[in-house]
């Protein structure tokens, strides 16, 4: 069991609960916001939990948690709050643009219910747990202990691009979701059903695949379109993400993050564990497990997996409420400040800082890595190489696996790196066990025949039963006139203890869809980008000599 989870000192019974009510508030602008209220019947006071959802409250994200009955049975004031402009609250719904205001004032609101004990500590994931960063900004004094789960921290880097290119199926499924939730609250039938439709199948193969003709007809029912064509980082953005709302810190709050290997915002999560630890004054811990965006823990490992090797959300948000919002010495905070799942070990790693990219693997090759592959290396070859694969938009190499949506998850890639348009540079067989703990970063010489082309770099472990499972990620757009020589490719850190006879692989190919869209290799806008547009491009991947391409992994020791 990790460590964060707690000890168990006495099981108190379990405590009656009353019938949910539907209870209202009043923002400091007068939207009235609806929630539902779950309470222990007994005599109180208690802690208050506050989960605020853009999704509906009344499913209470039991996709995610336990029912608020469970928490209200063990002694908790529970409050499951629509946002503005949701379920059957007031107000229109802009992403995460009121969260700051309203998250502030929902809290100090349900600190004052009936049966609360004046504190009150915040859960919920994905937007729910960006609603608890932003809440933060303003400092409420009931506030106490939050635990965001695969949140993220900046919502142009972690919510609606990567590496500068679109996050198009996951921006797109959620934008679709967002638009059928407007739609059905203004009766909208037509819209409702045909939204219900994209969701099931996104319609990906639209004559205009990043902006299609269900989210053009019905763009006044979603963000889709700003997120599309609004230039970033900065401006606008800014203005909706903690990174910046919580640049002066968030005083004596408790944090726990919850992070997935398999989330595609675990590298916000991870920046926002260092800013908060520079900014709070309370306990920040952070733990990051097996878990993919929809909180379900993907078994990746060499043997089988025991019930013990991951605890659940609702018992690790528990323990923390347990200790800082009932002061319970559970021993709930007692890891280290960053906890860690080893994929393929299965066992939780304690570290004080993640290691830096620092350990270099240098590309090799005889020209042939997109045929026979080519080698990772200690030492830079002296001589130089030159690989060349051709991106063909007409069949371009598919999403498998890590954290990309919509194929998220420790997927196979033996299929996809065995294509003629990915190029493989795999280390020779190990002799002993390698554990790679931290961050990992890539240093590519690539140019291309187009004034624009993207680069998707997967790092897998190549097992001795044939499996290739990708450990960690990156993709980069590049736009005309932004080359860089060499080129960055930010990598997502990883934990993962490759057995003896294994190998690490490094894949590399022009395009990784529809995680991200097609690049027409023109330069245009993806909301300007036709099907018919797109011109294959030809990548050229210089190693060696003067053009030392690397793969740096985490510091060892």
């Amino acid at each position: 069991m990790t460590h964060m989870a707690p000890v168990i000192l006495e099981q108190p019974p379990l405590l009656a609960v009353r019938p949910p009510e539907t209870v209202s508030m009043r923002t400091r602008d007068g939207v009235r916001l609806d929630a539902d209220l779950y309470r222990p019947d007994g005599v109180g006071p208690w802690p208050v939990l506050l989960l605020r959802l853009a999704c509906g409250r009344r499913t209470a994200m039991t996709s995610h948690y336990a029912h608020p009955r469970w928490y209200a049975a063990r002694g908790y004031v529970v409050v499951v709050q629509d946002v503005r402009g949701r379920g059957t609250s007031e107000g229109r719904f802009r992403p995460f643009e009121a969260e700051r205001e309203d998250g502030a004032d929902a809290v100090a609101w349900a600190a004052s219910l009936p049966g609360s004990n004046g504190t009150v500590g915040m859960y919920g994931s994905g937007y729910a747990g960006m609603a608890q960063h932003l809440a933060l900004a303003e400092r409420p004094a009931a506030l106490r202990a939050v635990v965001p789960a695969l949140a993220g921290w900046d919502v142009f880097t972690d919510w609606a691009t990567e590496g500068g290119a679109f996050r198009l199926a996951d921006a797109m499924g959620w934008a679709l979701h967002c638009a059928a939730e407007s739609a059905r609250r203004l009766e909208d039938g037509a819209a409702y059903r045909a939204l219900l439709e994209a969701i099931r199948s996104l319609p990906l193969d639209d004559e205009i695949p990043s902006r299609p003709r269900v989210l053009r007809d019905y763009a006044r029912h979603c963000h889709y379109d700003d997120w599309l064509t609004t230039p970033g980082p900065g401006g606008s953005w800014d203005e909706l993400s903690p990174r910046h709302a919580l640049s002066g810190g968030i005083g004596e709050v408790s944090v726990l993050q919850i992070g997935g290997w398999y989330d595609p915002r675990l590298t916000g999560t991870l920046e926002a564990h260092d800013a908060l630890s520079a900014g709070c004054d309370g306990t920040v811990r952070l733990l990051v497990g097996p878990w993919d965006r929809h909180g379900v823990a993907v078994h990746a490992g060499l043997d089988s997996p025991k019930p013990s090797d991951v605890p659940s959300f609702d018992a690790l948000q528990l323990g923390w409420f347990e200790r800082f919002l009932k002061r319970e010495m559970n021993g709930a905070e007692r890891s280290g400040p960053i906890r860690l799942f080893d994929v393929l070990e299965r066992r939780w790693r304690d570290l004080p800082a993640l290691p830096p990219a620092a350990q270099p693997l240098h590309l090799s090759s005889d020209g042939l890595a997109t045929r026979r592959g080519g080698a990772l290396r200690d030492d830079a070859p002296d001589e130089a190489f030159l690989d060349v694969l051709v991106h063909d938009p007409r069949d371009p190499v598919p999403t498998v696996g890590g954290h990309a949506v919509p194929d998220a998850g420790p997927r196979d890639r033996a299929t996809a790196d065995a294509r003629p348009d990915v190029a493989v540079y795999d280390t020779a067989p190990l002799t002993a066990p390698l554990t790679l703990s931290g961050l990992a970063a890539l240093e590519i010489w690539v140019e291309a025949d187009a004034p624009s082309f993207d680069v998707s770099a997967v790092l897998s472990a190549v097992l001795p039963d044939g499996r290739v499972l990708p450990l960690s990620q990156g993709h980069a757009r590049v736009e005309p006139g932004g080359e860089q020589r060499p080129m960055p490719v930010a990598l997502r850190a990883l934990c993962a203890t490759l057995p003896a006879g294994s190998a690490l692989r490094l894949s590399l190919a022009g395009s990784c869809f529809p995680a991200y869209p097609i690049n027409p290799g023109t330069g245009a806008e993806p909301g300007e980008t036709r099907l018919v547009d797109a011109q294959p491009i030809t990548l050229l991947i210089h190693g060696g000599g003067a053009r030392p391409s690397r793969l740096l992994l985490p510091a060892r020791g």
